[in-house]
């Protein structure tokens, strides 16, 4: 080995030997920190064990101290309660001190008023005492009284029967164990009317007093005439407790003032009217009149030839032909008129609620007479006579007081005798002009008639344009041409058909005609898009079957019910509203216009007016000719356009005959017109050279 590398050898275990030196210097230390970090590891356990056992004592110091606290506080607690318990308790010793001495002066003040109360008792008793006294004398007086001839029934508030008398049960029939109990409605007979019943406790319940007559019912149902008198009894308060019901059987005595009323007012031959109760009864139906404006009549009758049957056969034969004549005349007559015996063979009877209109009343008057002739003219068994008799008739017509009572008999009387001046067995009228209106009116009814059967009615056509003067419909008229008159307007003959029931054969008649010609229209291209308006009246539209009618018709013709149109007036609208809905809308449906005619004129009720099929409202030509120079028409016109337009319908003037008045109408919207400025109603053949211009 070479010296440079054992020098290098001897360098490196001399490092290795310094760096063990060092190592075991560092390990020295390190072993001497150990044992201090553990000696003061130890130091640290035991310090920390005797700092746990000091901080166990002081927890457990603590919690005494708690406990300790918390029974001082509950101590504390309870001896603030107990001390609030004793100041509540002096507080209610001392409120019960002043209510004892309260009440101790109650007790002294009750005792000074029980001392009083006590000397009034004692007053009162003394005088309950004469009070009872003379109740014991009045109820003795009252048994004696309810005892009595006259019935008694005594009931609650509510009529139930708490006591009735001897006498009650001998009237009535009925026990007090029949009725008590029972309402005093047993005893109803059923014969008086609500209004008397209503009127009767009206009075009792205001009053408390009712007397008067009525009719009642005994057990065995016999109604009698009873005189009741009823009386509410009443408490300290006012309030109805009893009702107390005195009754009298007036059977007898009722009887006796019929039979006297009887011989005064009633002739004892025939058993009607005598004179006296006549008057009394027409002064009350001049009265009636007055007041509703209704005609009335007097009939005066004298039995033709009466003196000759009576000095042939004798004056028994005589008064059996009178009573028999009573008996008819009284079945002819309607409930509310009267007849009445004048004395001999005159009778006279008063007819009222005739019509207003003195030719109708007329004409009432004269069915009613010509029902008493016819009745009058049969035979009479006579015993063992058959007899026939006629009789002279006078009559006359009265409205309210215009005539006396002794006037009016006097007319009615000269009537008859012109009655029998020209030969008996026949009907006068006090008035000759008014007789011979009737005669004209029979006369003209039974030319009506035959003019139905003859076929002497012609329609007429006018008319309706537009506001550009073009036309595509027209209104039908109807009239009369008699044979010997000549034509006759509708207003002369329409009211009189409607009156006797001839306007549904007119109007049917109508109907045909019109269908027929339109369905003639159909084939011509001038004339098949016209439509008709026809007049339908009241009597015709309210048939049950006037639907049918109707749809029979056109089926007849084959017509176009498009190219119908139905007018009407307003006053059908009064009756049966429903029905007529109905029955416009039935024939709406398949195409029928209606038109309501003279619009303005009667009674219309907006409510039912937009619920009419209503196609058309015609203005009235009463409104259109004064329009240019009355305000109150222009007003009017100008309504029933607003109107139409806003109910949606077509409006159409009436009596147009002038060009102002169309003008005016034309600016106010009325866009359709007839009337002479356009065409006076014409025949069939005239219209269609018309529509070709």
């Amino acid at each position: 080995m070479t010296k440079k590398k054992k020098l290098s050898n001897e360098l490196i275990i001399a490092n290795l030997a310094g760096e063990r030196i060092i190592a075991a210097a560092e390990l020295a230390i390190a072993n001497k920190e150990l044992r201090f970090q553990n000696n003061e590891k130890e130091k640290r356990a035991a310090e920390l064990a005797i700092a746990n056992k000091e901080l166990r004592f002081q927890n457990n110091e603590k919690e005494k101290r708690a406990a300790e606290l918390a029974i001082a506080n509950k101590e504390l607690r309870f001896q603030n309660n107990e001390k609030e318990k004793r100041a509540a308790e002096l507080a209610i010793a001392n409120k019960e001190l002043r209510f004892q001495n309260n009440e101790k002066e109650k007790r002294a003040a009750e005792l000074a008023i029980a001392n009083k109360e006590l000397r009034f008792q004692n007053n009162e008793k003394e005088k309950r005492a004469a009070e009872l006294a003379v109740a014991n004398t009045e109820l003795s007086i009252a048994a004696t009284v309810f005892d009595s001839q006259v019935g008694m029934m005594v009931t609650d508030a509510q009529h139930v029967i708490l006591r009735v008398n001897r006498a009650f049960t001998e009237i009535t029939g009925y026990s007090a164990e029949d009725v008590v109990g029972q309402t005093a409605h047993l005893l109803s007979s059923g014969m008086q009317s609500k209004v008397l019943y209503t009127t009767m406790w009206d009075i009792i319940n205001s009053t408390g007093l009712w007397k008067g007559e009525i009719q009642a019912q005994r057990k065995n149902n016999e109604v009698y005439p009873q005189y009741l008198h009823i009386t509410a009894v009443k408490n300290a308060q006012g309030m109805v407790t009893n009702y107390v019901k005195t009754l009298t059987d007036i059977t007898s005595s009722k009887a006796v003032s019929n039979e006297i009323e009887r011989l005064a007012f009633y002739d004892p031959l025939t058993q009607l009217p005598n004179r006296r109760l006549f008057f009394d009864r027409l002064n009350q139906a001049l009265a009636v009149s007055a007041h509703s404006g209704q005609q009335g009549a007097l009939l005066f009758l004298d039995l033709d030839h009466f003196k000759n049957l009576n000095d042939t056969q004798g004056h028994d034969i005589g008064d059996l032909l009178l009573q028999q004549v009573a008996e008819r005349l009284t079945a002819c007559l309607r409930e509310g008129d009267t007849v009445a015996r004048f004395g001999g063979d005159e009778f006279v009877v008063l007819l009222e609620s005739l019509s207003k209109d003195v030719l109708e009343a007329a004409d009432q008057t004269k069915n009613i007479a010509t029902k008493i002739s016819l009745s009058l003219n049969q035979p009479y068994q006579l015993s063992a006579i058959l007899y026939h008799n006629t009789t002279s008739i006078g009559a006359s017509l009265f409205t309210g007081h215009q005539l006396t009572t002794e006037k009016l008999l006097k007319q009615t009387d000269i009537a008859m005798y012109q009655s029998k001046n020209q030969g008996g067995n026949s009907l006068c009228f006090f008035d000759q002009m008014m007789h011979k209106a009737i005669i004209a009116r029979v006369d003209l009814q039974n030319e009506l008639r035959q003019a139905i059967e003859q076929q002497q009615f012609q329609l007429y056509y006018q008319i309706q344009v537009d506001h550009c003067g073009q036309s595509s419909s027209a209104e039908v008229l109807i009239s009369w041409q008699h044979p010997e008159r000549g034509r006759i307007s509708p207003q002369h003959f329409i009211p009189l058909a409607e009156d006797i029931g001839l306007i549904l054969p007119i109007g049917q008649w109508v109907l045909e005609t019109v269908c027929a010609q339109l369905k003639t229209w159909q084939k011509n291209p001038l004339t098949k898009d016209i439509v008709l308006a026809v007049n339908v009246s009241a009597k015709q539209l309210h048939q049950v079957d006037f639907v049918e009618q109707v749809l029979a018709t056109l089926q007849r013709h084959g017509t176009n019910p498009a190219r119908l149109k139905l007018e009407l007036t307003e006053s059908i609208l009064l009756d049966n509203i429903s029905d007529i809905i109905a029955k416009m809308k039935a024939l709406n449906k398949i195409g029928i216009r209606f038109s309501l005619d003279d619009f303005g004129t009667g009674y219309s009720s907006l409510q039912y007016l937009k619920m009419l099929p209503l196609d058309e409202l015609k203005i009235d030509q009463s409104f259109v000719r004064n329009i240019v120079t009355d305000s109150s028409d222009r007003a009017i016109v100008r309504t029933i356009i607003t109107m139409a337009s806003s109910l949606n319908m077509n409006v159409i003037a009436e009596g147009v005959e002038t060009a102002e008045q169309r003008l005016f109408l034309l600016n106010k919207g009325c866009l359709r017109y007839q009337g002479y400025l356009f065409s006076k109603p014409v025949l069939i053949k005239e219209f269609e050279t018309i529509l070709k211009r």
